[in-house]
């Protein structure tokens, strides 16, 4: 177990990207793994876990390494160094790491790990809100559950296979995989594997996608033949979930603000072979209007915070602002408003966020069944996921059915 120069090079190179350049992890983790066509599978999992966890960890490291933002080319390999030591790395004699007090570090590790925040690796603010709005106890157990990497987690297009099928298809490819109890299209990922590169993916046999995430289609109760609209579909991971369970059947809409996100479901939507999606760009209010009292069901998934996705997402934790949280829920309250109008009387509508926030979930069902619009919902049912409780991303979503006019 050495250090590889080369790759430690591109690891540094990539973190100063994110942290100096404002970059999205995500990115400059996909971008770093096509540098070099000669490294093998353990390089790129070094480069690409590496980045992850000294991402994940930065208020820990960099406290431990002793400086502060914004972070120099030193004070990269520095935090770097925190990290080789505390994952038992022998420090090879380069210059960048000259010096390293492995001794202190690891002291300076124990001492600061009684403290939550840097603990955990986070802002103060995030610490505060969350003890604000979960309590002290679940919100130690949260937030320690979303600092653990997330399982890769597939959905299986039933418009072209089943998940036996699939299973025995990856299993043929060294790639082992398991069922998920009580969720009928899961399969969860025995061990990280690049499943974008093989044939299953690219003939549309799965998509990548959360298992909290794939209950809220389900949640939703589509069926064939309904029409259905989802307001906020972005890529679409949620929307050709529906399209399956619909089997292609009945009209499917899917709708944003985003010209880019709908083209990319486009794309998606072709490889999962799923033809029953209308395509619509958010923007005049005409095309909500057009469309009042006309669905069966509903899906508002909603923009939020993104504090159940830390997990995938832990570069949110330094890009995320409070006053981001506050603006959100001011957009939430007006999307209820203005996307339940499409449901029929007798319609169902699903609200869903990727948070744990109570603020931006139940208190804002509460908060619209209070408003005029509101009062024609009666409450069905809601489900909270916590990432402590089932080692997937934290959830939320309420669903609500329209009165029928008397």
């Amino acid at each position: 177990m050495r250090l590889h120069r080369n790759l430690v090079y591109t690891t540094i190179d990539s973190l100063n990207a994110i942290f100096n350049e404002g970059e999205y992890a995500d990115k400059v983790v996909a971008r770093a793994l096509k540098k070099d066509k000669r490294w093998g599978s353990s390089d790129r999992k070094f480069v690409a876990e590496t980045i992850y966890e000294i991402v994940r960890w930065k208020r820990l490291y960099a406290e431990i390494a002793d400086v502060k933002e914004p972070f120099d080319r030193d004070d990269l390999w520095r935090i770097f160094a925190v990290w080789a030591v505390l994952r038992g790395y022998p420090i090879p004699d380069w210059r960048q790491l000259e010096g390293t007090p492995s001794r202190k570090i690891k002291g300076r590790f124990d001492e600061l790990s009684k403290i939550r925040k840097m603990r955990e690796s986070i802002p103060d603010w995030m610490d505060e809100l969350g003890v604000k709005e979960l309590g002290e106890d679940i919100w130690t157990k949260e937030i320690a559950a979303q600092n653990q990497p997330a399982k890769v987690i597939l959905r299986v297009n039933t418009l072209k296979t089943t998940k036996e099928q699939l299973r025995a298809l990856l299993m043929d490819l060294n790639i082992e995989t398991e069922f998920l109890k009580d969720q009928p299209d899961a399969l969860v990922l025995k061990e990280r594997a690049n499943v974008f590169l093989t044939d299953a993916f690219k003939d549309g046999l799965f998509e990548v996608q959360d298992a909290s995430s794939q209950l809220v289609a389900a949640f939703l109760d589509v069926q064939p033949g309904m029409r259905v609209v989802d307001t906020c579909a972005g890529a679409g991971g949620k929307t050709l979930h529906m399209a399956s369970l619909m089997q292609n059947k009945g009209q499917l809409i899917a709708m944003d603000l985003y010209e880019s996100k709908l083209k990319q479901l486009k794309l998606r939507a072709k490889r999962n072979g799923a033809f029953n999606i209308e395509y619509r760009i958010i923007d005049t209010t005409k095309v909500i209007k057009k469309l009042h009292e006309k669905a069966d069901r509903v899906l508002i998934d909603a923009p939020c915070s993104g504090l159940g996705v830390l997990k995938r997402n832990p570069d949110a934790k330094w890009k995320l602002q409070p006053e981001f949280i506050d603006n959100i829920k001011k957009v939430q309250a007006e999307v209820l408003e203005n996307y339940s109008k499409i449901v029929k009387p007798g319609g169902k509508l699903v609200y869903a966020t990727c948070s744990v926030l109570p603020s931006e979930n139940q208190e804002q069902i509460k908060r619209f069944l209070t408003t005029e619009t509101g009062k024609s919902f009666t409450f069905v049912k809601e489900t909270k996921i916590l990432a402590q409780q089932t080692g997937f991303d934290g959830f939320y979503m309420a669903l609500l059915e329209r009165k029928k006019e008397i």
